[in-house]
């Protein structure tokens, strides 16, 4: 028997890389990454078949994205990166602080190289 699991559709022989699940009761499909292990009720599919896969009329394809594969940033992410070595980067005032150790925020309480010890403000 093969390690790799082949694709559930008739005739087809390419290794699967999808798993597809019906929800009966939501009448619903759901398409995810390729499940841990086979299960009777479950039906694994190849690249192809996953993409062209439509369900019947009244039902809903849910397509679950694979969080091992790596997502593109989007700008956002970029200038929220960008942001943050900006912060990293800017000199902070360490001089002693006359009020018992407390930082120049009021809500920072404390901090540790690149972590900070947050109190809840008060009311």
């Amino acid at each position: 028997m093969s390690p790799v699991r082949r694709c559930s559709r008739t005739a087809c022989g390419r290794p699967a890389v999808a798993t597809l699940t019906y929800v009966y009761a939501d009448s619903t499909a759901v398409l995810g990454p390729l499940a841990t292990y086979a299960e009777p009720h479950c039906y694994d599919l190849c690249a192809e078949h996953s993409e062209r896969l439509t369900a019947p009329r009244g039902w809903e394809v849910v397509r679950l994205t694979d969080g091992s594969a790596p997502a593109r940033p989007s700008g956002d992410d970029l200038e929220a990166l960008a942001n943050a070595v900006r912060e990293a980067a800017r000199p902070h005032d360490r001089a002693a602080d006359p009020g018992g150790g407390r930082t120049a925020n009021p809500v920072e309480a404390g901090r540790r190289g690149h972590l900070r010890v947050l109190r809840s403000p008060e009311p």
